[in-house]
């Protein structure tokens, strides 16, 4: 792998501009053929089999744009230095802008000497990592300050696996830059050793690969909906299909209430779906617009699988919403869904939490019924709100659930998981993994990140049945 660009070890020229020509060449025709291929498939319906093939053509052209302009600038070789750049500063970009293009603003430089503690970044490396270029650069030992505190461990291991068994970097690892967003890199870099074989350096290449990454998360989450739609499914399983996403709002993504000015929770939801060939349960999570101006949030499951169920689940859930705009308090709903399962033809049983949020107050009132407590995630830790009594649903005839309140602060990340979220994992074994994401959590900038967080962790792993989550932070 070449060095990084410096003044005193010049990257040498290619050896030969002719191949490098063709393969240009190539690469450009390659991309108007996936192009084509790309416009063709938004020019059918907008089904899931397409969805699929334009995320996989829009990675395909991103990662060929990518290596088109690497392609560029290895025919023209490296930029002039200036003069004037220090060993302890960035190299700055030429004024005009005219050798930052798009793939050069995503790739910077570095160089860290071990015995100087001298550092020298480019920069490029500036921008991507959101520091003012009139600042110093940051040595090895103040690089971690930027870098979330689950992904340190990993950059801490290769620094030092570069620097005492002079091991090349190849990895990644996610920034928080200053504007609170959050963006992967990729670092490769390699030990400069001295006359005596011993480190007298380190020097790398680090790449903004944040784009790249959510192309290949679009492509992820547009091939489950393929498989579903490509899988033949029982009239019986697509009746249970259907009526889960008729009653239920969308499984993926933000969750919108339709009345009201500015929202006083941002609140996103997720399903995860069971292995394929299991019915499909009755797990349910929901988000309703109180005619007080507060909201209700629930989430819950019942036992079982199947059509007899989803119906069960649909009836329950219409059941929540008619009582809470009826101006129900959460224990006494609890109550009554209570009797009412207990008195259904066919008695089943089930979990639930309801909480009401007053956003007047930031008060949030809740009950459960053998169900997981809510969790609070603030100021980079978390923790269950302490859970009242309350049997399942449909357990016993005669019962009574608590009501406890607790008040919220701006920024607050509430997380209402179901059973089976944690694959693996049930009752306080699954609470603690939660519990464990608490940096995260408290770094993310909206509900949706908290999502993405859960399916990050856990969406890619087999479980035994589905489950969902809702997740709701507290507006400012």
């Amino acid at each position: 792998m070449p060095s990084h660009l410096s003044a005193d070890r010049p990257t040498a020229q290619p050896s030969g501009r002719g191949p490098v020509d063709a393969l240009i060449h190539q690469a450009r025709l390659l991309k108007g053929e996936v192009d084509a291929v790309r416009r063709d498939a938004q020019g059918r319906a907008a089904d899931a089999r397409s969805r699929w093939e334009r995320a996989l053509c829009d990675l395909a052209l991103h990662q060929l744009r990518d290596l088109d302009e690497h392609l560029a600038q290895l025919r023209e070789g490296p930029p002039p230095v200036p003069a004037q750049a220090g060993r302890c500063g960035a190299v700055p970009a030429p004024a005009d802008g005219s050798a930052a293009g798009p793939l050069l603003s995503r790739v910077g430089s570095a160089e860290w000497n071990l015995l100087t503690d001298e550092a020298t970044w480019s920069g490029e490396l500036y921008q991507i990592l959101g520091r003012d270029p009139a600042t110093q650069p940051l040595t090895l030992d103040e690089l971690p300050s930027l870098v979330l505190d689950e992904d340190r461990p990993r950059l801490t291991s290769m620094v030092t696996d570069c620097l005492v068994d002079a091991k090349p970097i190849d990895g990644e690892f996610r920034i928080l830059r200053p504007d609170s967003s959050v963006r992967a890199v990729h670092m490769m870099g390699e030990p400069v050793l001295d006359a005596d074989g011993g480190t007298a350096s380190m020097w790398a290449v680090l790449r903004d690969v944040s784009e790249l990454r959510r192309s290949e998360r679009a492509v992820t989450e547009s091939r489950e909906p393929l498989r579903q739609h490509d899988r033949p499914e029982p009239s019986e399983e697509r009746f249970a299909v259907a009526l889960q996403q008729a009653v239920l709002p969308p499984w993926r993504g933000r969750l919108r209430l339709p009345h009201g000015g500015r929202p006083a929770l941002d609140l996103a939801a997720h399903h995860l779906p069971a292995p394929a060939g299991l019915p499909i349960g009755g797990d349910w999570y929901d988000a309703l617009e109180l005619p007080d101006g507060g909201t209700l949030l629930s989430v819950g499951g019942l036992t079982g699988n199947g059509p007899a169920v989803t119906s069960d689940m649909a009836m329950l859930l219409g059941a929540v919403r008619g009582m809470a705009m009826a101006g129900t308090g959460p224990g006494q709903l609890m109550d009554w869904l209570n009797q009412l399962l207990d008195r259904t033809v066919q008695p089943t049983l089930g979990s639930a939490l309801c909480c009401r949020y007053r956003p007047g107050t930031r008060t949030l009132e809740w009950a459960q019924a053998g169900h997981p407590a809510p969790l609070l995630f603030r100021d980079g830790t978390g923790r269950a709100l302490g859970a009242p009594g309350g049997v399942l649903l449909g357990a016993t005839t005669r019962t009574a659930y608590a009501q406890p309140e607790e008040t919220l602060r701006p920024g607050d990340l509430l997380v209402l998981p179901t059973e089976g979220l944690v694959p693996g994992h049930t009752g306080p074994a699954a609470v603690q993994r939660l519990l464990e994401l608490a940096p995260r959590f408290t770094a993310a900038r909206s509900a949706q990140d908290g999502v993405r967080t859960l399916v990050e962790e856990f969406g890619g792993t087999e479980r035994a049945g589905e489950a969902c989550v809702l997740v709701a932070r507290v507006a400012s």
